[in-house]
């Protein structure tokens, strides 16, 4: 059994960590890391664990584990690698974005390969330290890797997401609370989102010549999931563009390309990703759909942890969604 312990675990990522890894067949939970709720129940965070487990959060982490899941806020994961020290053998997963970009990927005398699957599964297979991609990159990256691959983004890429509350995390701000959510929508930090970087080197790494992105990152009025639309200028038929990507994605368990358009609520609750294209004269359509607390954060971080350690890519992951 693979030993994990989860440093920051009453949040939402942590808490769908928790659920993933208690119910992990080649996994054992040993210790919950929480600063602020050491000695409580994990359920005092996570009412749905209640009757599940017994763990209480714990003030220290056991340094010998075999893999450390950092869910901590950005910047601070760096911080607390500086701080905590953990066995040569301990493979560190990290989901925050300290060490997503090639700058940042050397840290302590660690090296962190970026986690997405679909692009490094085999150096991820032959890593020891991951850095998990974001929830939006996540999205976005899935519905242009193949085009970039191809090398057909050439033109600026539009794109418009749409994510849950969730995305936002646990704490309270003035976006967040529930008479601000509810029954609105509105959009933040465009054309800037931090994501923009990992999303840029990915495909910059399959197309050193691909073209702009422009994202527009939204936050809707729901609790979970992300609903992106990427649409650029393509010169090929649609059934060019549906076998660029049913090539690509081949040996992928998670990403699936559907015949018929998306819904958010087929994605939720899994650690899937589903695709859909559409063409309107030269322009090509790529929607993408996942649960951001899952396949963006929590799913995706399980999933390189099954990579790391050679067990089947969907160990503990077979989750179905409920569309009603």
């Amino acid at each position: 059994m693979i030993s994990a312990g989860i440093i920051g675990g009453s949040g939402y990522t942590g808490g769908e960590l928790i659920r993933l890894l208690l119910h992990h067949p080649e996994a054992e939970l040993a210790f919950v890391y929480s600063t602020t709720r050491a000695g409580k129940p994990l359920s005092s965070a996570h009412p749905d664990l209640l009757g599940v487990t017994d763990l209480l959060f714990t003030g220290t982490a056991d340094p010998g584990v075999d893999v450390v899941f950092l869910c901590l806020g950005h910047g601070n994961s760096s911080e607390f690698l500086k701080q905590h020290a953990f066995s040569d053998r301990t493979r560190v997963i990290d989901l925050s974005n300290d060490f997503r970009l090639k700058e940042d990927a050397q840290f302590g005398g660690r090296e962190f390969v970026y986690g997405l699957p679909e692009l490094n599964r085999e150096a991820i297979r032959e890593a020891r330290h991951i850095a998990n991609p974001g929830c939006f990159a996540t999205a976005i990256q899935l519905a242009l890797l193949p085009l970039a691959r191809a090398g057909v983004l050439r033109e600026t890429v539009h794109v418009n997401a749409v994510t849950g509350s969730t995305g936002a995390g646990v704490g309270l701000s003035p976006t967040t609370h529930f008479s601000w959510r509810n029954n609105n929508v509105s959009w933040y930090k465009p054309f800037t989102h931090q994501h923009l970087g990992e999303i840029r080197q990915s495909l910059h790494a399959l197309d050193a010549d691909s073209g702009d992105l422009l994202f527009l990152p939204m936050r809707g009025d729901f609790t979970r999931g992300i609903f992106a639309t990427a649409y650029t200028p393509f010169n090929g038929s649609l059934a060019e563009a549906e076998r660029m990507f049913l090539e690509y994605y081949d040996e992928a368990p998670f990403t699936v390309v559907s015949d018929e358009p998306l819904q958010l609520k087929q994605v939720v609750n899994t650690n899937f990703a589903h695709l859909h294209l559409h063409k309107h004269e030269d322009v090509l359509l790529v929607s993408s759909a996942i649960d951001n607390l899952l396949k963006g954060a929590s799913g995706q971080a399980v999933q390189n942890m099954n990579l790391l350690f050679g067990i089947p890519e969907n160990s503990g992951l077979n989750l179905k969604g409920s569309i009603f």
